[in-house]
């Protein structure tokens, strides 16, 4: 676990000290000074910048130390420039100096100030009048339900060109009152009316469905699909063709609908990175009314294992999407086969005898001299067929002939450098056995796969640029349907790793549990942690989809967790480490039932009922034995209140053991029944109570709380990733405790989860075997799209009040999760509760400074 926080260290005090220096307040200044990261560079920042004699006003350094945290990635010429933007007041919102700081990270020094100036925002000034005029506008061209779609409303106003940089209350503002006019007042706490229909009452948080989910972000996702690379893509039959009949007959197999194709290796489990490619080739096809296959890409059967090709199909639809087909690029081993003779004998494709070394030696280069043909890039036609045949008929070994395209030596591109389009492997396959001896490479099977699927958009991502020539290039040279391949720029998180061969390491040195460790970024191991699959396509959606790679550190993915959860999630109360409480002044049979909302502005997430006693239990963190007039938690003689508490307490005494260690408070419950005024409290902390008859409090085996993996920020660049593991990555705390709302919000939540998965499964069967029909017997092996891929215990999500958002883990056991509906949740002889923390919250001022 990280070193703990003491603000009043000396060296930390000058730290806060010296950030006061520049404008923030205290409670500011302590909070920046928490990420010995972050807050060395807010110092260098502050030193590099002379922010002491600025003059910055408290909004100006807050942004300043915004920055702080986002310029991981900047020079010190890009943060200066930021920094002179906000102090002459061209940049005034976080969400501007984000922006800057995404635009500069592109677009380094010298910085072209008018495109800056547009890119951030700068000089954009609406009055209240004009945002509502946008706000209207964007209501009445959305589909909105009702005041349940507000936030998500809200959100894609805000993602628009015209109200990106409009004051965000105002925007709230306007929205509100257009959903009162429209919906009439919305219900709070039970009162008022509302025009929309009332659903029935809950006791317990209902998971929501993928398909109520997926609309969250439906208006942001349209504005991605619309506007900037997406929005500029050609429309069906748009791409030219070396015949026009090829456009004619793609054109009469599609429909002229979008088809596009998600084609991952079956060699490694998938991660966040691939996120953006799923929602990318799905999201665009769906958008525009098409359909995205799901390709398994199974030509290299020397890697490839049937976990894989499970899981990839389970990722996608985990994600909110399902395969228009699943197909294989086996499928078309024998039809690669017959194209590649049909090159050799159009001469365009010949047999090599190369080694590695003199293919390398043959390209030529500063060390190598001119570029030079293969000596066996002129045998006849008719060699190569017969040599063909011997690589098939296994004649040679791997790496004694290859097949090569015989393309365009004198080119600029390295991709038009005869590249190798199959190679021999004594390796069987997992679909065909031992029939085939050669295997087609990528750039052989790739274009060829999507023009037998008739893709109308091969989206990949920039690295793939220079391949788009060699494409182009075969289809032509077979004359067959040319898709269009257009690219996009990648995502990659910092400060975690993606590539297979490293957290393989990891797996095998065990560093971590497996591929689905949740300190990983594969998308099992971000399920297990239990983040949601909507806040991923949230996060994509509102990184947008450019030419630019996407680098992103992760604790701005955690924090686009935080936002999603922050309205889905319902609130229970939560003690990490308990210390027992006994109010003095109550009976000991005193018991009184407390029905509280799940969350305070979302109703729709229900209630529930907790018992309110004698004993109770805080957090151990929530005590001082020492007060200080800074602190406004609980102290010998001091009073807080207990959060949807009936009553506030006051400690009046306290036990401990031999060791000094506090294991006991008693405390007044300050009720007003001794005549004296109750005291107003200044803090509020939360509880649970103890009440064997309710099952109260619900006892947790282990709590998982994560931290970063690595200490480098850049840990795929170290020369040794292995020397910057986080000895301090995971803290398991034992005995954590939980309100007795929790058995029916677990149950609830996995009941709904499991009726959507099973809806949703049936529809996915149907259409997939509409889109079969004529292929049945190809696919008898591929994996099949059932329930239970889509619902596992992470489904149970939940707040902590003041704690963090929790998960139930994949190894807890609930028996009553295995029950029928119509029986009682609660705990069961053998359960084991083992709850995962998805993420923190966000900084709490109130408590932070204390």
């Amino acid at each position: 676990m990280p070193p703990k926080f003491d603000p009043n260290d000396p060296a930390v005090a000058e730290l806060i000290a010296s950030f006061e220096a520049i404008g923030l307040s205290k409670p500011k200044a302590t909070d920046a000074a928490r990420n010995a990261k972050n807050a060395a560079t807010l110092k260098e920042i502050a030193e590099q910048n002379n922010l002491k004699d600025k003059g910055l006003n408290e909004k100006q350094a807050s942004l300043v130390a915004t920055l702080a945290i986002q310029a991981g990635n900047l020079g010190s010429t890009e943060r200066t420039h930021i920094v002179t933007a906000i102090s002459e007041g061209k940049l005034k919102s976080v969400d501007q100096v984000s922006a800057a700081v995404k635009y500069l990270e592109a677009h380094p020094a010298p910085v072209n100030e008018e495109e800056f100036n547009k890119e951030c925002g700068v000089g954009v000034e609406l009055t209240p009048d004009q945002v509502n005029e946008l706000v209207k506008s964007h209501f009445e061209a959305q589909p909105v339900d009702g005041w349940s779609s507000l936030m998500a409303f809200i959100n894609s106003a805000k993602a628009t060109p015209t109200l990106r940089w409009a004051p965000p209350l105002e925007v709230k503002t306007s929205a509100e009152k257009l959903f009162t006019e429209r919906f009439g007042p919305k219900e709070v706490g039970g009162k008022g009316k509302t025009k929309e229909p009332k659903a029935p009452a809950k006791t317990a948080a209902a998971a929501p469905s993928s398909e109520s989910t997926a609309t969250s972000s439906k208006a942001a996702e349209r504005t991605v699909f619309e506007e900037g690379f997406l929005g500029k893509l050609h429309k069906p039959g748009g791409n030219p063709q070396i015949h026009p009949h090829l456009r004619e007959q793609h054109l009469a197999a599609t429909g002229g609908k979008v088809f596009t194709r998600f084609p991952p290796e079956p060699n490694g489990f998938l991660h966040i990175g691939h996120s953006k490619a799923i929602f990318v080739n799905f999201g665009y096809a769906a958008h525009n009314g098409g359909h995205c296959y799901l390709r398994y890409d199974d030509t290299n059967p020397e890697a490839e294992e049937a976990r894989y090709f499970e899981s990839i199909l389970e990722m996608v639809r985990w994600l909110g999407f399902e395969p228009y087909r699943i197909t294989y690029s086996s499928d078309h081993f024998q039809t690669l086969h017959d194209l590649a003779v049909e090159l050799i004998k159009r001469d365009k494709a010949y047999v090599c005898h190369c080694t590695g070394e003199e293919i390398k030696a043959n390209r030529g280069g500063e060390e190598r001299g001119p570029r030079k043909a293969c000596s066996h890039r002129s045998r006849p036609i008719e060699e190569s067929i017969a040599e063909f045949a011997g690589m098939r008929d296994g004649k040679y070994q791997p790496g004694e002939a290859i097949l090569r395209m015989k393309q365009d030596l004198e080119d600029g591109n390295p991709q038009m450098w005869d590249l190798v389009a199959y190679r021999v492997l004594n390796a069987p396959h997992h679909r065909t056995g031992s029939k085939w001896r050669i295997y087609p490479t990528y750039d052989f099977t790739h274009c060829l796969c999507d023009s037998f699927e008739n893709i109308s958009h091969s989206l990949c991502t920039t690295e793939f640029i220079t391949a788009r020539q060699s494409y182009d290039w075969l289809c032509d040279a077979l004359e067959v349907y040319k898709p269009r391949q257009s690219e996009y720029g990648r995502l990659n998180l910092t400060g975690t790793i993606m590539s297979k061969r490293k957290i393989l390491k990891l797996v095998k040195d065990k560093y971590v549990r497996d591929w689905d460790d949740p300190r990983l970024y594969t998308l099992i191991a971000l399920r297990r942690r239990g983040v949601p699959p909507q806040a991923i396509l949230n996060f994509v959606s509102g990184l947008g989809v450019s030419t630019s790679t996407t680098n992103i550190q992760t604790v701005r993915f955690e924090q686009a967790v935080r936002q999603y959860l922050e309205n889905t999630a319902p609130r229970l109360l939560m003690v990490l480490k308990p210390l027992k409480v006994t109010l003095e002044n109550v009976a000991e049979d005193y018991l009184e039932l407390i029905e509280k909302p799940l969350h305070p502005k979302v109703s729709e997430l229900g209630k529930s009922t907790i018992p309110f006693t004698r004993t109770i239990y805080i957090d151990a963190d929530d005590f001082r034995v020492q007060d200080s007039k800074d602190y406004f938690r609980l102290a010998p003689g001091k009073t807080v209140g207990l959060f949807q508490g009936p009553h506030p307490i006051t400690c009046t005494s306290h036990k401990t053991d031999a060791e000094g260690n506090v294991t006991e408070l008693v405390c007044r419950l300050e009720d007003g029944k001794d005549g004296k005024p109750v005291p107003k409290p200044k803090a509020f902390i939360q509880w649970v109570a103890e009440h064997a008859a309710s099952g109260s409090p619900v006892r947790v085996d282990e709590t998982r709380i994560f931290f970063p993996l690595f200490t480098s920020d850049n840990p795929a660049a170290e020369d040794n990733f292995l020397d910057h593991i986080n000895p301090n990555s995971e803290e398991v705390i034992k005995g954590a405790m939980v309100e007795v709302g929790f058995w029916s919000l677990a149950k609830t939540a996995i009941s709904a989860a499991r009726k959507d998965a099973e809806a949703r499964t049936a529809k996915a069967k149907a259409a997939i075997a509409e889109a079969d029909k004529g292929h049945e017997e190809e696919h008898g092996d591929a994996p099949v799209a059932t329930a239970e891929q889509l619902v596992g215990n992470e489904v149970v999500r939940f707040q902590g009040l003041r704690v963090g958002y929790f998960a139930l883990d994949k190894e807890a056991k609930l028996g009553c999760l295995q029950e029928s509906d119509t029986e009682a949740p609660g705990r069961r002889d053998g359960d084991v509760v083992i709850l995962n923390r998805i993420v923190s919250l966000k900084e709490d001022s109130g408590k932070s400074a204390v």
